[in-house]
């Protein structure tokens, strides 16, 4: 069986889609995406400062074009799951079919600006819990009043809230464990994004659904989906809402799947699959190099 995942914030990199216009397709591709979202999605990924990048208006549809770019250039046809992280939800349901691939690009433009807005509104942040007892970590995050704004699995809590609550966490990390403050610019999925999700949901009110030719796994709760509006109804809840991307390669697990192509670009779920489900095998799709031997390894498992 044969799982796709999209990655979500912070796997941008500098000039991260330069191979993919070598393709006169890949590039026309992005010119048309670039022209309906109103994002120079071709600079931001060729030329753009890191500090553009790392900007959550731009990340966000950035990184979404990317992995529904790599999509594109993969053509795999004998999909039997998807999945995404986070913003890469977006890509997941373009990929099963519940909406288009520019509805998709619309969603996401509209969620990076909005969640951007909601960092200026209230100040909060985010770190890494790496390590320790998962039960042990979560009680020192809520003591703190802070929330588990991810659950990735592979020994990696993510808590996010107040700066000062923060600041305390790594002050006094539990026990075999170490806190790393992440460069993001907000608090997400977390109350904090609570103004973010109406915004969202008005555009997502006028999108066509479609029916879902692939199941999806929900970062909600690891839950196997297959209606449209059920989907995009979570991927919205869930901008101020935990991820349990634990509960989601624990579903890829028990369904059997066999292997995952992480899609451009690519890394970050790879390391956590490789260490919390060590007999699925996995590929990272990085760069348009990667196809060929992307499409190879696809065939071993459809």
């Amino acid at each position: 069986m044969l799982a796709l995942i999209a990655p979500g914030q912070g796997s941008q990199s500098s000039e991260m889609l330069t191979s993919w216009t070598v393709d006169s397709d890949s590039k026309n591709l992005l010119n048309q995406w670039s022209t309906e979202i109103d994002l120079d999605l071709l600079y931001l990924g060729t030329a753009a400062k890191a500090d553009e990048i790392t900007d959550t208006a731009n990340a966000q549809p950035l990184i979404v074009a990317t992995s529904l770019l790599a999509a594109h250039a993969l053509d795999e046809k004998k999909l039997h799951v998807v999945s995404g992280h986070s913003v890469g939800e977006l890509t997941a349901a373009a990929l099963c079919g519940a909406i288009s691939a520019g509805d998709a690009l619309r969603l996401v433009r509209a969620r990076g600006v909005e969640m951007a807005k909601a960092a200026t509104q209230i100040s909060g942040g985010m770190s890494a819990v790496l390590g320790g007892d998962r039960d042990e970590v979560l009680l020192a995050i809520r003591a703190l009043n802070l929330i588990a704004a991810n659950e990735n699995g592979a020994g990696q809590i993510i808590a996010a809230g107040d700066l000062t609550a923060l600041a305390a966490l790594a002050a006094n990390p539990p026990s075999g464990t170490r806190v790393r403050a992440l460069d993001v610019s907000g608090a997400f999925h977390t109350s904090y994004m609570s103004t973010a999700v109406a915004p969202v949901q008005a555009i997502a009110s006028g999108i066509a659904r479609s029916k879902v030719c692939v199941p999806f796994i929900s970062n909600k709760d690891g839950a196997i989906l297959s209606d449209a509006d059920e989907i995009l109804r979570r991927i919205i809840d869930q901008i101020a809402n935990p991820v349990r991307w634990d509960l989601c390669m624990a579903t890829l697990r028990t369904m059997g799947v066999t292997g995952v192509i992480e899609l451009a670009p690519a890394k970050t779920l790879v390391g956590l699959l490789k260490r919390a489900q060590p007999g699925i095998e996995s590929f990272a799709l990085k760069s348009a190099d990667d196809i060929g031997a992307a499409r190879e390894f696809a065939g071993r498992h459809v």
